[in-house]
């Protein structure tokens, strides 16, 4: 199976861009005002219309109303929602009927006891992304750079595709996909130069250092 690169927190045509040009399977874009990378709707509009089918569209949600949310899927016509919050099994299912999208859940990973959330989520999620667990005081729960073990992944097998995400960068992705063999990578301030501010460079790094693992000795499992 092929590894799934994403890009996100997305907000310039320049870096959106960089990410389809070096290949990006996936580009993400970020509907939450206390991120650095929240999008306003018309930019939103006009990101998507550069993307063209090169890409899948990914909205980024966190506990997202219902209007709220048709918003963000007229504005983006997004391909998957990702919810980022701690949308119950419940609501995953919900929003998933509700607006016909592939849903993504993010599943905060720390210690090993984090893993027993993982299969009430496969069961209505179309995708898992396992992230680093934000630290008590955060303001949001992604896109802080932080990492996790990589090795309590190591046996994890939810029977959907999985995604991992937290303080990966062009460094350590390689490390990354070789301890976990998951099926795609998902980075965000690993490719930035400053807090919501997206790096070209870094993006076609990233890209490039994800797919030379990928191809040298990492064969992603499903």
């Amino acid at each position: 199976m092929s590894l799934i690169v994403k890009i996100c927190g997305l907000s310039t045509p320049e870096t959106l861009d960089a990410a389809l040009d070096a290949g990006a399977d996936m580009v993400g874009f970020v509907f939450f005002p206390p991120s650095p990378r929240h999008l306003a709707f018309e930019t939103a509009r006009v990101l998507a219309g550069r993307v063209r089918g090169r890409a899948q569209k990914v909205a980024l949600t966190v506990d997202a109303e219902e209007k709220f949310l048709q918003s963000v899927v007229e504005a983006l016509r997004p391909d998957m929602l990702q919810l980022h919050g701690v949308e119950s099994t419940d609501r995953v299912e919900s929003l998933r009927s509700t607006f016909g999208l592939p849903v993504m859940k993010a599943v905060p990973i720390a210690l090993k006891d984090d893993l027993a959330r993982i299969a009430p989520y496969a069961a209505v999620a179309d995708r898992l992304l396992f992230d680093a667990r934000a630290p008590r005081d955060a303001t949001r729960p992604g896109g802080l750079g932080n990492t996790f073990d990589w090795r309590l992944l190591q046996d994890v097998k939810p029977g959907v595709p999985f995604m991992l995400s937290g303080g990966l960068d062009a460094d350590n992705v390689g490390e990354a996909l070789r301890i976990t063999r998951v099926s795609g990578i998902d980075v965000s301030s690993g490719v930035e130069r400053a807090p919501g501010v997206k790096d070209s460079d870094k993006i076609r790094a990233f890209i490039r250092a994800a797919r030379m693992a990928q191809t040298r000795d990492v064969h992603p499992a499903a």
